[in-house]
């Protein structure tokens, strides 16, 4: 009888430390889950940036401005977008105050032969950026045909 209530006391001896070192483990994890969810409120302060009364907001930065050749193809390429017409070429371009007028010839009517297609002169203003602000169909001509450039 004394080898029964003996091993009866040494069951729970051991499942009382068990259930101990699950309690301190829980603890520890925790401990550990919060400081990693919210920062100490020192590291919050060194962080925050300060500003006087005073002060105004950031300026944002604007975008730079296009290079020439890059307008002259950002140009053509919205304007066959728009229209859905076959750009042949840049035939002008020219800064302003604005930003860039950027003249576009494009394949208004496709014939046999080439020589017959009629082309038309487009006008297309950017901003400085080279983001298209309009355009506008300025003539017709036959391809092949001197005009009075």
């Amino acid at each position: 009888m004394a080898a029964s209530s003996r091993s009866s006391s040494t069951k729970k001896a051991t499942s009382k430390t068990a259930s101990t070192k699950k309690a301190s483990t829980k603890k520890a994890s925790t401990k550990t889950a919060a400081s990693k969810r919210s920062p100490s409120k020192k590291s919050a302060t060194k962080t925050s940036p300060r500003r006087s009364s005073g002060a105004s907001a950031p300026k944002a930065e604007s975008r730079p401005r296009a290079r020439a050749s890059q307008v002259a193809a950002q140009a053509a390429s919205e304007l066959l977008e728009l229209t859905g017409k076959g750009v042949e070429g840049v035939t002008g371009l020219e800064r302003t105050d604005d930003g860039w007028t950027v003249q576009v010839e494009v394949v208004e009517v496709r014939r046999i032969p080439d020589t017959t297609d009629v082309l038309a002169l487009y006008e297309v203003e950017t901003d400085t950026q080279g983001s298209l602000l309009g355009y506008r169909r300025l003539r017709r001509y036959a391809r092949g045909v001197p005009g009075d450039d």
